[in-house]
């Protein structure tokens, strides 16, 4: 198989099922663990957006002009508090009706310990899948993303808001009562609530009562020592393939964070 990556397509079951785009083109990659898989980078560069050849990846699998014009990779989608379109402001107002302006979840999960995050309501459980989460649970759902990323600002000065992704690489965290986490966590940002609703309006914000969401992985051994494969350190990655966590795929020679090289084109090998 030869094209350009993308991040990797899970699917929740008993264990996630992933598959990896390339090109046109889905990879089983379940049914691959256990084998060798070679990636080979082959120097070129597409941008995820307009398609052009560009020298250098910028917001996960742009080109440069694409990167300062559209929206997706705007600093408000890393800080959604930070979200202008009310002004009148935002790069392309359609996307932000269809990705922003839209109904978020924030949640807690179990990666490399209590994380707290936000997500669009239609990627529950690809968002919790993607930072390799054990376990996760939504605790608020909001009318839109800069509001979730005001709780999420409110809950990350008592919680975690980022993954140690080498910890998660390290095997299953101890499990968490996440439902008693939330029932200690939301009181103490009460007051914050109560004036985003005053803000936002009274249906701005409304608690969850979910269940917990646990989350098996596809692997048959994690690494006791992380080493990371870069193709722009070395366009060859290969190995036997012994399992799939988050957005990572772990060889028995390393790991590589396949959101990282978006755009990257690449001839995939089985064997």
């Amino acid at each position: 198989m030869l094209g350009t990556l993308n991040k990797m397509k899970s699917t929740l079951g008993e264990v996630v099922e992933y598959h990896l785009p390339v090109g046109g083109e889905l990879l089983a990659l379940n049914p691959l663990i256990g084998q060798h898989l070679k990636m080979t980078f082959t120097g070129n560069i597409f941008c995820d957006a307009c398609g052009r050849k560009t020298k250098k990846s910028y917001s996960q699998g742009h080109c440069f002009p694409c990167m300062k014009k559209l929206a997706r990779c705007d600093m408000c989608v890393m800080k959604p508090e930070t979200c202008h379109y009310a002004e009148g402001t935002c790069r392309e107002p359609e996307w932000g009706d269809d990705h922003c302006m839209v109904p978020h979840f924030v949640y807690l999960s179990n990666t490399s310990g209590l994380k707290v995050g936000i997500t669009r309501h239609t990627q529950l459980p690809t968002r919790w899948i993607d930072q390799g989460a054990t376990q996760a649970l939504a605790v608020l759902k909001v009318k839109t993303r800069q509001i979730s990323g005001f709780a999420e600002v409110a809950l990350a000065e008592l919680v975690a808001d980022k993954t140690n992704w080498r910890a998660m690489l390290k095997g299953s965290q101890d499990p968490m009562d996440l439902k008693a986490e939330a029932e200690k966590l939301l009181p103490q940002i009460e007051a914050r609530l109560s004036d985003l609703a005053l803000r936002f309006g009274a249906d701005a914000i409304e608690k969850l009562d979910e269940e917990i969401v646990d989350i098996h992985y596809p692997v048959s051994q994690y690494p006791s020592k992380i080493a990371s494969h870069n193709f722009d350190k070395n366009p060859v990655v290969e190995g036997t393939l012994l399992g799939i966590k988050g957005q990572y795929l772990i060889f028995d020679t390393g790991v590589i964070n396949i959101r990282k090289f978006t755009s990257y084109e690449v001839s995939v090998e089985t064997a």
